[in-house]
C-alpha cells in the first residue's frame, strides 16, 4: 500500500487522542474503518505503531518517530496548499516586467510598481530596462509577464496592448540651435521648421513607432530631415541632442532631462505627435501575480485619467 497524506492524518488523529474510538469520531468517521486503516499502514511500514490496550493505545517508539515526522510532513504540505492557493488567488509570485527608459521616465511606472510593493508585498517584482523590440519579444516569448513601452513596434499572436495613458511629442532642441530662441519658446513649431535639419532618431528596429509616425508626417508634408544618427534609447538619444549634434523628439514626460543643455517645444497642430504609455502583456497570462499587477495598473491608470490621482 502507498501511504497517502490520509493515512498520515488517521494516524495523527489516533495519537493524539490515544483512542481509536474517539479519533474515529473527530475524524467524522466509523470506529472499524479506522482501525483498518491503522492496521494496514502498520503492515506497509512492516512494524507496530501502537500498543494496544483495553483503555486505548500507545506508541511505539516507532509511532514516536512517525509522529514527529508526519506532523512535519502534513505541515509542510498545508504550508504549501496555502501558497498555491496564495498564487491562484494572484496574492504571491513573481511577475517580470520591462520597460523602455522613455517609459520609465513617466512618473507612472515607478509609481505603478511602488504601489504594487506597497498593496502586494507577497508578489516578487523583477524589473528590466530595454527596447520595446525586445521586450514584446520577451512577453511573446514568456520571458516577461508584461512590459511598459511607449507605441507597439509589432504584434505577435496573442500579446495585448493596453494604452494607459496619452502625452504630447515634444521637440528636443539643443540650447544654442536657433529654434531654442527664448522669444519663440511659447509657440509650436511647425514641422517646416523642421526643413534641413539633423534629427537624431531611436534606432527604428528598436523602437520604429513614434520615429516611424514623425518621419511618415515629414514625408507626407514634404519636409526633407538629415538623419544625423540612431540610438537603441531615448535616453542616449537626448544626450546627443545636448551634445549638439541634431535635434529629436521625445514623450513630454522626458522634457526635465539636461535643463540647462535643452529647450524643449511643442510641436503645431499640423504637427502633434501622440507618445503613449502602452501595457504589453500575454492575452493568456492574466491570472495568478500577473492578473493582479495587471488590475492594479489599469485602476491606476483609470484613476488618472479621470485626475484622481495614483493612489489605491
Amino acid at each position: 500500500m502507498n501511504i497517502e497524506l490520509r493515512h498520515l492524518r488517521y494516524f495523527l488523529a489516533v495519537a493524539q487522542t490515544g483512542h481509536i474510538t474517539r479519533a474515529a469520531e473527530t475524524l467524522g468517521i466509523q470506529q472499524p474503518p479506522l482501525s483498518q486503516q491503522i492496521r494496514a499502514l502498520e503492515n506497509s511500514l512492516g512494524c507496530e505503531l501502537f500498543v494496544r490496550h483495553p483503555k486505548g493505545v500507545e506508541l511505539t517508539d516507532t509511532g514516536h518517530m512517525l509522529r514527529a515526522e508526519a506532523g512535519r510532513l502534513l505541515s509542510d504540505f498545508a504550508a504549501m496548499e496555502e501558497r498555491v492557493l496564495a498564487f491562484a488567488r494572484g496574492e504571491r509570485g513573481r511577475v517580470a516586467v520591462g520597460f523602455t527608459s522613455s517609459a520609465a521616465a513617466h512618473a507612472f511606472t515607478p509609481e505603478t510598481l511602488r504601489q504594487c510593493r506597497s498593496h502586494h508585498p507577497d508578489i516578487h517584482l523583477e524589473v528590466s530596462e530595454n527596447n520595446a523590440a525586445d521586450i514584446i519579444e520577451g512577453v511573446a516569448s514568456a520571458r516577461l509577464h508584461c512590459g511598459f513601452l511607449r507605441v507597439p513596434v509589432a504584434h505577435p499572436p496573442g500579446v495585448a496592448f493596453d494604452t494607459l495613458l496619452e502625452e504630447p511629442a515634444l521637440l528636443a532642441v539643443p540650447i544654442d540651435h536657433a529654434l531654442a530662441g527664448a522669444a519663440k519658446r511659447h509657440q509650436p513649431v511647425p514641422l517646416k521648421a523642421l526643413q534641413g535639419q539633423r534629427l537624431i532618431l531611436v534606432r527604428r528596429p528598436g523602437a520604429p513607432g513614434l520615429y516611424a509616425n514623425l518621419l511618415a508626417e515629414c514625408a507626407r508634408q514634404k519636409v526633407q530631415v538629415e538623419l544625423a544618427g540612431e540610438v537603441e534609447r531615448m535616453m542616449t538619444n537626448l544626450n546627443l541632442v545636448a551634445a549638439g549634434v541634431g535635434l529629436s523628439v521625445v514623450p513630454a514626460s522626458m522634457a526635465g532631462t539636461h535643463p540647462h543643455a535643452i529647450v524643449y517645444r511643442t510641436l503645431a497642430e499640423s504637427a502633434k505627435l501622440g507618445a503613449p504609455l502602452t501595457l504589453a502583456y500575454r492575452r493568456d497570462d492574466c491570472g495568478g501575480p500577473t492578473g493582479t499587477f495587471i488590475t492594479l495598473v489599469r485602476e491606476l491608470a483609470a484613476r488618472q485619467r479621470k485626475g484622481t490621482g495614483l493612489h489605491v
